[in-house]
C-alpha cells in the first residue's frame, strides 16, 4: 500500500480494520478485508500520507494507525 512495490506475500504484513483502527494480522486469520504493506516505518508513513488505508478498506478517510505503528516499531527493533 505505501511504497507500491511488489513482494512475496510472506514478506508483507496483512492489515485489517477492526472498528475504527487498523490492526496488524501477522497470522493472516482475522476476518475482513485485508491490505498488505511492508513491515517498515517508511512504508507505513507513506501509506498514511497517501491516505491509502481509506481507499484499501473503502471506509473512513483517516483510521487510527497507532496499534499498527507500535507493531511495526517492535518488528524493527532487534
Amino acid at each position: 500500500m505505501g511504497c507500491r512495490q511488489r513482494a512475496a506475500k510472506n514478506e508483507l504484513l496483512r492489515v485489517v480494520m477492526i472498528g475504527d483502527a487498523c490492526v496488524p494480522d501477522h497470522r493472516g486469520t482475522l476476518p475482513g478485508r485485508g491490505a498488505y504493506l511492508h513491515p517498515a516505518l517508511a512504508c507505513l508513513d507513506l501509506a498514511v500520507r497517501r491516505r491509502a488505508f481509506g481507499r484499501a478498506f473503502r471506509g473512513p478517510v483517516a483510521p487510527d494507525t497507532a496499534e499498527l505503528r507500535r507493531f511495526v516499531e517492535q518488528q524493527a527493533t532487534p
